[in-house]
């Protein structure tokens, strides 16, 4: 399947037309995976991984009340992080401007299963570059 997969990940994606405003921003559009997120990823699997941005998120982006938001999320050393940043699912202010989830009040269940996939799509994307 290799290149028609490349292609289809590429094409097929459910936040299309999210990650085409997103690349409308210099800002976000400038993250890319290195090769060590790519070996991060490579050596731990997908799995490992999601389960990462599951904890991340649960952690670091659902409280109500983050008191360092706008500076929780480290920009380099896992490829949740660089997602993160991509995708504008970093801080609370982020999600509110991008994806219109209000700040102060905990993000729900659905909520961060919603942050999770558009992490996980953006590093599918990336790794099938």
């Amino acid at each position: 399947m290799g290149q028609n997969r490349k292609e289809y990940l590429m094409q097929a994606s459910p936040f299309e037309a999210l990650f085409a405003r997103l690349a409308q921003s210099d800002f976000r559009s400038r993250f890319r995976l290195g090769s060590e997120e790519v070996a991060c990823i490579e050596r731990r699997g997908m799995a490992v991984i999601r389960r990462h941005a599951e904890d991340f998120v649960r952690r670091r982006l659902a409280p109500a009340f983050i008191p360092n938001d706008g500076r929780q999320t480290p920009m380099r050393g896992h490829p949740v992080f660089i997602a993160q940043h991509a995708t504008a699912c970093c801080c609370r202010g982020c999600l509110a401007k991008w994806h219109a989830i209000p700040a102060g009040r905990e993000l729900t269940a659905r909520e961060q299963r919603y942050v999770v996939e558009v992490l996980m799509a953006w590093i599918e994307r990336q790794s099938a570059r």
